[in-house]
């Protein structure tokens, strides 16, 4: 607890210095290394957490000052409860990301270029990613932009992306903006090799064996269970993996179910 209170103390006054940045550095090594846990986590989402790399716990302890000082700021200036809206929160937690990645190195300027160059030409696009693949690899490259309410949030999802869907566990390698100035996260994922898209009944089988329930009667592609949602588990997004036979997710909306204690407390 106050480790994480000096962090965001040395943050508020002297910006990402190299005292701030070793600081972050030596927390997320004890995050990953399992020497500290990182609160809002169950054990399991936690190692989700870690699977993601070392810039996805940098960020997420960057982005979860960013609401905290937001918070507490609109409360002392108010006098009330009420915290600030959802565009305040993600404003602030994208701008201080920026600059943290900036400062230590993980902020791609020409990122397209540089993903082409070592990942291969990008093969597809959809709204929510870039990817990027090279005939051989066993990896992709994505740029990955963010659908929710905040960037918190978005990082929090692939924590939770990886550590419900593990044969495709996303790693962060840096982060950029794309041409409409739209944050995006830089991340490597194993190549799954696709037989043919999944059918709803054997996504509804994937998802049942980890606990979720369908969410719209039968009719939809939202399942979820008592702690988290999983949105968009169309059958695009559901590969049976030529090698293994199985449903294997690619990619999905996954979130917490109901609004938890965002204290950015750290054991």
């Amino acid at each position: 607890m106050d480790e994480i209170n000096d962090i965001y103390t040395a943050i508020a006054t002297n910006g990402f210095s190299e005292r701030t940045l070793q600081m972050i550095n030596n927390l997320t090594n004890d995050i990953q290394y399992g020497r500290k846990d990182f609160i809002g986590f169950t054990l399991s989402e936690h190692a989700g957490l870690c699977k993601g790399g070392a810039p996805l716990i940098g960020a997420s302890i960057v982005v979860r000052y960013a609401r905290r000082s937001l918070t507490a700021g609109g409360n002392a200036e108010s006098g009330k409860g009420s915290g600030p809206a959802n565009w305040q929160i993600d404003e602030e937690q994208e701008r201080l990301l920026e600059e943290w990645a900036k400062a230590c190195g993980l902020w791609f300027d020409h990122s397209e270029s540089i993903i082409e160059k070592y990942f291969g030409p990008m093969i597809a696009q959809g709204a929510e990613a870039k990817v990027y693949y090279k005939a051989g690899d066993l990896s992709v490259a994505k740029e990955r932009t963010s659908i929710y309410s905040t960037t918190q949030k978005a990082l929090e999802a692939i924590a939770l992306h990886n550590y419900l869907f593990p044969e495709t566990a996303m790693r962060v390698i840096g982060f950029t903006r794309d041409g409409d100035g739209l944050l995006r996260v830089v991340l490597t994922q194993p190549y799954i090799r696709c037989q043919r898209l999944a059918t709803k009944e054997e996504i509804n089988k994937m998802v049942a064996a980890k606990g979720f329930r369908d969410n719209w009667e039968g009719q939809g592609v939202n399942y979820i269970s008592s702690r988290l949602a999983l949105e968009d588990m169309h059958p695009a997004n559901v590969f049976i993996d030529e090698v293994t036979g199985m449903p294997t997710c690619i990619d999905c909306i996954v979130k917490f179910v109901t609004p938890r204690n965002d204290a950015p407390n750290i054991l």
